[in-house]
C-alpha cells in the first residue's frame, strides 16, 4: 500500500511535453533542410493545426510544395495567408509570381511579382523579384524564348536533335557545318549561335569564338548563354580571374527551364565552383535532363567533390545505363 502511494506521488511529480506549433515546426523545418519533404509536410500540417493563425507555418508548407513541383497547392496556401492576414505578409505575392512562373502562367506572374515590389520595395526577394521581372518582360528572349517554330517545324526539330547529339560526344567538326546551316535558315534562334560559338572553341578556334561572345555580351549584359560560354572559355585558357568575373553574373540567376538551370549548373561545376553547383544540380528535375550526357558528367563530379563518392558513383553508373556512349568515357573524377 504504501509502494503504490508512493508511486502515484512519483507520478504526480511528472510535467507532461505538451507540444506546440513551434515544436511541431522545427521539426519540419529540420526535414525540409534534409530535403525529406514528405516528413517536412507532416510536422508543418501539425504546426498549422497546433496554431492555425500562424501564417509562417502556412508559407513554410507552401515552399515545400513548391519544391516538389505541386505548384497549384503552394499558391492556394499563399493565397490563403494573403486572404486572412491582409499585406502584412509581402513575401507570398513573390512566392506565387515564382510559382506561376514555373506554371507557364506568365502573366500572372508579372502581376504579382509587380506587386510585391509595390507593396515592399526594398524586401528580402527584391533581387529576385526583379530577375523575375526581367526575364517575364522581355518574353523569354534569347535562350529563355520557347519559339512555336522551335517546337512545330520538322526541319528545324532534325537540326536541333542532330546538333544536340554532335555536341554531347564532343563531335566539333560535325557540329559547325549543321550549326551554320541552322543560323542562316533560322537566324532568330539566338541559341543556336552561342552553341556555334561554343563548339568554335572546342574544334581549336578559340580566338573566334572569344571575339563572338564578348561581342555579344557587350550588347546583352544579361544573357546567359554569353556568360557561361565566356566562364568556360576563360577557364580554359588559365585566366581564372576573368572567369570569375563573368561567373559572378550568373550567381543570382535562377532560370525557369530546366535545360537552362542545367547549363548553369554545368558551367559551376566545369569551373570548379562545385558548392554553386551542388546547390543548382539538387534543384534540377532529373526527368527533364536525362537526356542529356552532361547532367550525368557533371552531376557526379560534383557529388564526388562533396566527398559523396558512393553517391557519384551510383549518378554515374546511372548515366552509363541511359547513355551507352558514357560507358566509353572514364568517370569524370578520373
Amino acid at each position: 500500500m504504501v509502494a503504490k502511494m508512493k508511486k502515484n506521488n512519483k507520478n504526480n511529480n511528472v510535467i507532461p511535453f505538451i507540444a506546440d506549433g513551434d515544436f511541431y515546426f522545427s521539426k519540419g523545418v529540420d526535414a525540409f533542410y534534409k530535403r525529406k519533404f514528405d516528413i517536412a509536410l507532416k510536422w508543418l500540417k501539425k504546426a498549422t493545426e497546433a496554431n492555425p493563425k500562424e501564417a509562417l507555418y502556412s508559407c513554410q508548407m507552401s515552399i515545400i510544395y513548391t519544391e516538389i513541383g505541386a505548384y497549384h497547392a503552394a499558391n492556394q496556401i499563399l493565397t490563403e495567408v494573403i486572404k486572412e492576414h491582409g499585406d502584412h505578409y509581402f513575401d507570398c505575392y513573390y512566392l506565387i509570381a515564382n510559382n506561376y512562373a514555373h506554371l507557364g502562367l506568365m502573366q500572372d506572374a508579372q502581376k504579382n511579382a509587380s506587386l510585391y515590389l509595390q507593396k515592399d520595395p526594398d524586401g528580402e526577394f527584391k533581387t529576385e523579384t526583379e530577375q523575375l521581372l526581367m526575364i517575364l518582360e522581355a518574353g523569354m528572349e534569347e535562350e529563355f524564348e520557347e519559339d512555336d517554330d522551335w517546337l512545330e517545324e520538322d526541319e528545324l526539330l532534325i537540326f536541333q536533335e542532330t546538333v544536340f547529339y554532335h555536341l554531347e560526344r564532343y563531335e566539333w567538326e560535325k557540329a559547325l557545318p549543321l550549326l551554320e546551316e541552322m543560323i542562316m535558315i533560322f537566324p532568330e534562334h539566338l541559341l543556336a549561335k552561342h552553341e556555334y560559338s561554343y563548339a568554335l572553341f572546342f574544334s581549336g578556334r578559340e580566338s573566334e569564338a572569344l571575339e563572338r561572345e564578348e561581342n555579344w555580351l557587350a550588347e546583352h549584359p544579361n544573357s546567359i548563354s554569353a556568360r557561361s560560354n565566356l566562364a568556360i572559355f576563360y577557364y580554359n585558357q588559365g585566366k581564372f580571374e576573368q572567369s570569375a568575373v563573368v561567373i559572378d553574373g550568373l550567381k543570382n540567376v535562377y532560370p525557369i527551364h530546366a535545360q537552362q538551370c542545367l547549363r548553369i549548373a554545368f558551367t559551376f561545376a566545369y569551373t570548379q565552383n562545385y558548392s554553386e553547383a551542388w546547390n543548382r544540380f539538387l534543384r534540377i528535375p532529373k526527368s527533364k535532363v536525362k537526356g542529356h550526357m552532361n547532367y550525368y558528367r557533371y552531376y557526379s563530379l560534383t557529388v564526388y567533390h562533396y566527398e559523396q563518392k558512393d553517391k557519384a558513383l551510383q549518378i554515374w553508373q546511372e548515366g552509363c545505363r541511359q547513355h551507352a556512349f558514357l560507358r566509353s568515357e572514364k568517370k569524370p573524377w578520373e
